[in-house]
C-alpha cells in the first residue's frame, strides 16, 4: 500500500514545531487568509462578549477560523493543514503567527 503524503514529523515541543509550521505557510496569500480568519474570530468573539451578536455566533468561530486557513492550504499552499496531525500545536501556531504578522516579524 503506497501513500502520496509523507508522514508528519514528531515534535517534542512547540518550539520544535513552530519552524515546521512556518514552513507550511510560505505562501503570502495563505498567511493573509490565516490572519483574516484569526482577526474575524477575534471580532466575532468581541461582538458576542459585547452582546452585539447572539451567543450562538460562538459556534461560527471554528468554521470562520479554519475555513480561511484551509482555503489557504488547499488552494494556495497545496498542502494539508498541520491541524490534522498536530491540532494543539497548530492552534498555538495560528496565534503565534498572527502575533508575528501584527508585529512585523513575518510579512503580511
Amino acid at each position: 500500500m503506497s501513500t502520496t503524503s509523507k508522514p508528519a514529523p514528531g515534535f517534542a515541543s512547540f518550539r520544535e514545531f513552530y519552524p515546521f509550521y512556518l514552513g507550511e505557510h510560505r505562501n503570502r496569500t495563505s498567511r493573509r487568509l490565516h490572519v483574516i480568519g484569526s482577526a474575524a474570530v477575534l471580532l466575532i468573539l468581541a461582538l458576542v462578549l459585547a452582546q452585539v451578536l447572539a451567543p450562538w455566533w460562538l459556534l461560527a468561530l471554528p468554521v470562520v477560523g479554519y475555513g480561511f486557513a484551509w482555503v489557504g492550504h488547499f488552494v494556495f499552499e497545496k498542502n494539508r493543514p498541520a491541524t490534522f496531525k498536530h491540532p494543539i500545536y497548530s492552534l498555538m501556531g495560528d496565534w503565534v503567527m498572527f502575533k508575528d504578522v501584527l508585529t512585523g516579524k513575518i510579512p503580511f
